[in-house]
């Protein structure tokens, strides 16, 4: 629930409430609550501001998850998938985009313009193993570059998982993270 929730609105709500009964105290001649308004709206007020300009917005998913995936997930998902599902689907502050650092150190990000959007998730059934597909709008970054770097995401984000990479249109890429048994040495 608070994962769904921006900060930097609530924070413009509860500030502006206060910063207005401050006010409203003020010119009615009420000491006391104007103090409170004022030494705790404005600050809260300045606080939501600051977090509305930092906001990234979390990403949708494009497709309902069914419950035989949720299913899935419960059974398969790798800490990694979770990770990356949970991090996504909530408000993130002071970041430029989603998975920005991943992107940067797999190398599928060398300018913030050329740098892939996330702008959907997915999760679904691949052959009988959960997958968490994230999907990219790619404008700058040909499919090809995505290609070269199948096998470090492999490792990156690893194990226990398989990438896939399907372009789609309009400069789209789909990268499926599929969760895979870990094998052990015997």
């Amino acid at each position: 629930m608070l994962r769904q929730t921006s900060l930097g609105t609530l924070g413009l709500s509860v500030g502006g409430v206060l910063t207005v009964v401050g006010f409203w105290a003020y010119f009615t001649g009420n000491a006391t609550l104007n103090l409170a308004g004022f030494f705790y709206g404005i600050p809260v007020l300045l606080g939501g501001l600051a977090l509305k300009a930092s906001e990234l917005r979390p990403v949708p998913f494009t497709q309902p998850t069914p419950d035989p995936i949720v299913a899935l997930r419960d059974q398969q998902a790798t800490p990694t998938q979770t990770q990356i599902r949970k991090d996504v689907t909530r408000y993130r502050y002071g970041q430029d985009a989603h998975l920005d650092s991943s992107l940067s150190h797999l190398g599928l990000s060398p300018t913030d313009e050329e740098r892939p959007v996330l702008v959907g998730l997915r999760e679904q059934d691949t052959n009988g193993a959960y997958t968490l597909v994230l999907e990219f709008k790619s404008p700058l970054m040909p499919f090809e570059v995505w290609q070269r770097k199948q096998e470090k995401m492999t490792q990156f984000f690893g194990p226990g998982v398989t990438v896939n990479l399907s372009p789609l249109e309009n400069d789209r890429v789909d990268v499926a993270l599929i969760s895979t048994p870990v094998e052990t040495a015997g």
